[in-house]
C-alpha cells in the first residue's frame, strides 16, 4: 500500500482497490468475455465477472500506477480496437476514482471464447 501526503492528511490505496477498479472497467467493454486467471492445463481459466482482481496485476506508486490485464475475448471481436477501448476505460476509471495516473495499461489476451452452441432439446416419446 502506498501513501500520498495531502494538505489535510494522507491517502493510501491498496493494490487490490486499484485492481478491482481496473477489472470492473475492463469487463464493462463489450467483447470481453471475462478476466483470465492464467493457464490451467493449457487452457485459459475464465474467471468471468466475479473474481476480477485475479486477472489484474497492479503496481502502485505515490502518483502513478502500472496495470496488466489478463483477459479472454469473445470470438469475432476486433482485438486491437477492443484493447484501445479497454485502455481508455481503465485509464478514465482509475484516474477519476483514485487520482492516480496510469503510465502503462497492458492488455494480455489469454484466450478466445467461442459462441455457445444452442442446446438441443431432447424430445421424449410417450
Amino acid at each position: 500500500m502506498n501513501t500520498r501526503e495531502e494538505q489535510n492528511g494522507s491517502i493510501s490505496f491498496a493494490n487490490d482497490v486499484v485492481a478491482t477498479i481496473a477489472g470492473l472497467a475492463t469487463v464493462e467493454i463489450e467483447g470481453v468475455a471475462g478476466m483470465s486467471g492464467g493457464f490451467s492445463g493449457g487452457l485459459a481459466e475464465l474467471l468471468g465477472r466475479k473474481n476480477l482482481t485475479k486477472g489484474v496485476k497492479v503496481e502502485v506508486g505515490k502518483e502513478e500506477c502500472a496495470i496488466d490485464l489478463f483477459i479472454v475475448v469473445e470470438y469475432g471481436v476486433e482485438i486491437p480496437s477492443l484493447c484501445e477501448k479497454i485502455q481508455a476505460n481503465v485509464k478514465k476509471a482509475v484516474e477519476t476514482m483514485t487520482g492516480l495516473r496510469p503510465v502503462e495499461i497492458n492488455v494480455h489476451i489469454q484466450g478466445v471464447r467461442l459462441a455457445k452452441e444452442p442446446a438441443e432439446e431432447t424430445k421424449r416419446v410417450h
